[in-house]
């Protein structure tokens, strides 16, 4: 028998690079399913499409390869959107594979199963693209493009919809030849050789700028991830201190003397930026989401750099914008530079940190004794998921030092809740080996609790610790400060831990700092995650 249509996107992925996907099986995407089994790939499956989404994202972060969520029609798709908005706010490359209606009865409405209005301009609304295919020929080329166009630009979430006659009826797969990946491509690598690099003559006359500026300041965001090499050799060139956006945490190892962490959001490092005579903006957007009101005021030359030449001029125009891939463009950058600059800033940069960290202090010293209890029994590579939780934004965003990228998976842009358990448990695919810390707030953490139950299916030593302050407390602190009565921000939380054993784990709560340090430490000697409770 000739293989159906769902064979064509397995062998996609399969040709691909991919190894691992998530997904939930239903009626309409069983031909896919048919082909998973024998493919190599590793199928992974949530309670959840959305703890399938959030896994997804936070197995791209930390592994740098793009995270493949397999999903059904209607609820199926639509469950895992919020995550798919996730990956677009924050630029992480995520596919998902749906299938849709079968062709020509697009926007009928006649009551088939799990219809939608339009499912593909639904996701079309929310990631990058999505696209609609009429063959399996055309599902396996969009899958393909998709990974390609990776490599070049900016990495962001891409839908594609298989109709459902498509992947099930039989197709030749000789029509594929033609469209065949080179062999041994990779999955997600910027900076190939069709990259976009800036001209040399716009290279030199940022450089001049940089090297005549007594004072230079670089912020680094998360389109940086993979110029961590070039993003140290370029500060260490101008002597310039480090500022990164949370999505740019870890770019510059945060223990490097130049670094200023991950301190964007903070009073005291726009007064170090509106001062400088020179800004370096690398893979920033310097949007809201990140700044938490702030805008960055420059005094003198912008330089920005980015793989996407719609945000070299958003929320701050550059006298020196260069389009094109962080790290081909650092490295003709470097060579640019003269050995001597007249940047004296970074002499300063310890004084600088100390400033900043005592800004972070203010807000988030509820956490910090739990941070350095932690810090002193966990080894450096530990990676933190977190979640749109104080403790995070306010605790491990600061209190944390991550020496790489990915050691933090956290939804920054998008400020979902829910992200943690299921970003833990993508994180820990994507490293084994390597620690992992979920650490959340009750709130959150109830908007995907039975993924915790997927970690007990996968035998995860994970130790998810929920900072309990008894409901939604940024926004009953934000109804105070207006002056308004608290509504509907207090809300009951279950007996944690005895919710971790009735999922299959463990559970405990702990006491302080101390306490917790040691719950964390036993919680990764398990073959099954531990629920660990902290009243705050």
């Amino acid at each position: 028998m000739s293989p159906s249509g769902g064979h064509a996107v397995v062998r996609a992925l399969v040709d691909n690079g991919v190894n691992l996907v998530f997904g939930i099986p239903g009626t309409h995407n069983l031909e896919i399913y048919r082909y998973l089994a024998d493919s190599g790939i590793r199928h992974i499956t949530p309670r959840h499409e959305q703890g399938g989404g959030y896994a997804a994202d936070a197995y791209a972060r930390v592994s740098g390869r793009p995270g493949v969520v397999i999903t059904t029609t209607g609820p199926g798709l639509t469950n895992a959107t919020t995550a798919a908005a996730t990956a677009y706010a924050d630029s992480i490359p995520m596919l998902l594979i749906s299938p849709g209606m079968p062709r020509g009865m697009e926007r009928k409405d006649i009551g088939w199963l799990h219809e939608v209005k339009d499912q593909h301009a639904h996701l079309e609304a929310i990631v990058d693209t999505s696209i609609r295919v009429d063959s399996a020929a055309e599902a396996y080329a969009a899958i393909t493009a998709t990974f390609r166009r990776w490599r070049i630009s900016r990495p962001r979430p891409v839908h594609i919809e298989v109709p459902v006659d498509v992947l099930d009826e039989a197709y030749d797969p000789s029509s594929l030849a033609a469209t065949t990946p080179a062999a041994g491509a990779p999955a997600a690598t910027a900076g190939g050789p069709d990259a976009p690099v800036p001209d040399a003559s716009a290279i030199a006359a940022a450089a001049g700028a940089l090297a005549r500026a007594e004072s230079v300041v670089m912020i680094v965001g998360g389109g940086a991830r993979r110029a961590t090499h070039e993003v140290r050799e370029v500060a260490e060139r101008l002597d310039a201190p480090v500022i990164t956006t949370v999505n740019g945490k870890g770019i510059l190892p945060e223990t490097h003397p130049l670094s200023l962490g991950a301190a964007i959001r903070l009073a005291e490092a726009h007064r170090i930026i509106s001062s400088a005579q020179a800004l370096l903006v690398v893979g920033s957007v310097l949007g809201d989401d990140e700044l938490w009101g702030h805008t960055v005021q420059a005094s003198g030359t912008v330089v920005r750099i980015d793989i996407d030449e719609r945000q070299l001029d958003k929320n701050l125009t550059a006298t020196h914008g260069l389009h094109g891939d962080a790290a081909a463009t650092l490295r003709l950058l470097l060579d640019a530079l003269p050995a001597e600059v007249r940047n004296t800033l970074g002499r300063r940069a310890t004084q600088l940190r100390a400033a900043c960290d005592a800004d972070a202090m203010r807000e988030g010293r509820a956490f910090a004794d739990y941070h350095a209890a932690l810090r002193e029994v966990l080894p450096p590579e530990t990676i933190f998921a977190g979640d749109s939780a104080q403790v995070s934004y306010f605790g491990t965003a600061h209190q944390w030092p991550s020496l790489r990228p990915g050691q933090f998976v956290y939804p920054a842009g998008y400020a979902t809740l829910g992200y943690g358990i299921p970003g833990g448990i993508g994180a820990a695919l994507a490293a084994p080996g390597t620690p992992v810390v979920v650490l959340a707030g009750d709130g959150g953490t109830m908007f995907t609790i039975q993924e915790f139950a997927t970690a007990v299916d996968l035998g995860l030593g994970l130790p998810v610790v929920v900072m309990n302050n008894g409901g939604f407390q940024e926004i009953r602190e934000g109804m105070a400060d207006r002056g308004i009565q608290p509504l509907a921000v207090d809300v009951r939380s279950p007996d944690f831990p005895l919710l971790g054993k009735a999922l299959g784990g463990e559970g405990r709560r702990a006491d302080g700092p101390a306490e917790l340090a040691a719950a964390v430490t036993e919680a990764l000697r398990r073959t099954v995650p531990t629920l660990i409770e902290v009243r705050l």
